[in-house]
């Protein structure tokens, strides 16, 4: 086969396990042939549309078995897949998608009037909506005609391990999200880190309720299982008490979700008579896992494999095994199988055994650059081959890794990773403002939500209110902060930067405390 590429394989699969199931959604089942020939039948439509090798083709919308199939069409075309984050605001879908230059984007039906909107400001030539999503009088297509509109044997275009497949945007420590370019490689050997090091079987059925274009559960869950030959349960979104009667319904075996959803699922009435005796594995990342959520599941004969990781190693970086979920809690684990990881100094020397220093990367999972930013991508890879993580942490005797401070400042919240910066800059595009820092607080469902530091422009006046809801439309609603504090200035460091220790000490207590007061610039 000349595609050696992600791409190929569902090509692979139907010729080696046809019959087996491979996805399950809204009560539909799909075998690995039936997949393979409906993704073979959409890259011959993507390719009477023109899309060619490196040609960029977008997915804006929930978890659907449409998403895979457009990903893997656009592989088998040869061309470069861009999930989009359904819950971006839509300056941010613009910069996505101007940036990336992609040229056809498939779209669900709720995101119709989005995608109107930011059409004319992007390099989209080409709309294809999944059934009612069709917009009129601009040409849509629909997306089962698209489909259904070329011929049905696979064209066998030529795609090596190198190629790029995949550009998965990151928000930006500078306020503009970055798109981390990942070759087909780097989605393989993360795959096979997952497949040895989580033991996936065959006849694994994995319930899907992460969004996809999040990289833990498509790279993660998804991918491995599907190159494993096992079954999917696809759901749009994720709801507890439904996830705990698919887990029954379909003998689900694993899982992958973030600790608020593990969370809720244990705090529901239903869940000391939950059936959880299929389960065998449950992946968990986003943020570390709560002694008392682990506890919830060991009570249940459960137990977590947790991970780290960032977008751009494809993701896995670190994996802390069932086996050593409890000894070693509040650990991020040891280096996955293929990836080599360590903990240097600020001229990359390791540091010694129980000493801090940052989190660098390599290995063949490890990204190619960010997309169209080359200064970006020489700022976080060094020596030609370490990946910066930007994160603080140090080692035990044994190897296992504690995460201690995010350098970056990242606030990890319910698993969705906000940048301060980004939300700052919107911020002060408020006429009231003056300056501002954003941190986050801890928070019991979400493990942290952000909390935004204001000073107001001398007469200004503004309270918490219409500083919140300024920034709805402006940025997605998961990254405005749920609660404002007003001061006099900011605490700033010799050299003009915010300091967001100090910052954090005068203005980190829980989310629940009760924000300044509004204030009237002086």
């Amino acid at each position: 086969m000349l595609n050696e590429g992600v791409g190929s394989w569902t090509a692979r699969r139907a010729r080696k396990t046809p019959g087996q199931v491979a996805i399950i959604h809204d009560g539909r089942r799909l075998s690995y042939a039936e997949l393979h020939d409906r993704v073979t039948g959409l890259a011959a439509g993507l390719r009477a549309l023109g899309v060619r090798r490196g040609d960029r083709v977008a997915f804006l919308g929930p978890n659907h078995p449409a998403f895979l199939e457009t990903m893997f069409a656009t592989w088998a075309a040869g061309g470069i897949f861009v999930p989009l984050n359904f819950r971006l605001a839509p300056p941010e879908l613009v910069h996505q998608l101007a940036d990336s230059a992609a040229g056809t984007l498939v779209y669900a039906p709720q995101h119709a009037a989005a995608v109107a909107g930011v059409r004319a400001r992007t390099a989209v030539t080409h709309l294809v909506g999944l059934d009612g999503a069709l917009l009129d009088g601009d040409g849509t297509l629909g997306y089962e005609s698209l489909l259904g509109s070329g011929p049905a044997d696979w064209a066998d275009v030529p795609v090596s391990l190198d190629d790029p497949c995949l550009i998965m945007y990151t928000s930006g420590t500078t306020g503009r999200a970055k798109g981390a370019l990942l070759t087909h490689g780097n989605i393989t050997w993360n795959a096979l880190n997952v497949l040895v090091d989580t033991d996936l079987s065959s006849d694994a059925v994995a319930l899907v309720v992460a969004p996809l274009f999040h990289t833990a559960a498509l790279n993660m869950l998804s991918l491995p299982v599907l190159l494993k030959g096992g079954t999917l349960v696809i759901e749009p979104g994720f709801d507890p008490v439904r996830a705990l009667e698919l887990i029954a319904r379909h003998r689900v075996s694993v899982l992958f979700g973030v600790p608020a959803m593990y969370d809720a699922m244990a705090a529901l009435p239903e869940w000391p008579e939950a059936d959880l005796s299929s389960l065998r594995a449950l992946l968990c990342g986003g943020a570390p896992v709560p002694l008392a959520t682990i506890r919830a599941y060991t009570g249940r004969g459960l137990s977590f494999i947790q991970g780290y990781g960032m977008t751009e190693a494809a993701p896995g970086v670190l994996l802390l095994d069932a086996a050593h979920a409890e000894s070693k809690a509040g650990s991020a684990g040891v280096p996955h199988f293929f990836t080599e990881v360590r903990i240097v100094g600020p001229e990359l020397a390791e540091v010694p055994t129980g000493e801090r220093g940052e989190i660098v990367v390599a290995g063949p999972n490890v990204m190619s650059g960010y997309w169209n930013q080359p200064d970006e991508t020489a700022q976080v890879i060094a020596d030609r081959m370490w990946l910066r993580s930007g994160d603080i942490a140090s080692a035990d005797p044994d190897g296992y890794v504690y995460v201690a401070d995010r350098v970056k400042d990242v606030i990890i919240s319910g698993g969705e990773n906000i940048y301060p910066a980004e939300v700052e800059s919107a911020l002060r595009a408020h006429p009231a403002i003056a300056d501002c820092g954003v941190i986050g607080v801890p928070d019991d469902r979400w493990g942290e939500v952000g909390r935004a530091v204001v000073v107001l422009r001398p007469g200004a006046a503004a309270d918490e209110a219409d500083v919140l809801g300024f920034l709805d439309g402006q940025i997605a609603r998961y990254k405005i902060p749920k609660s404002v504090q007003f001061t006099a200035e900011l605490p700033r460091t010799a050299t003009g930067k915010i300091a967001k220790k100090l910052l954090r000490e005068t203005h980190g207590a829980p989310a629940g405390d009760a924000p300044g007061e509004p204030l009237v610039g002086q």
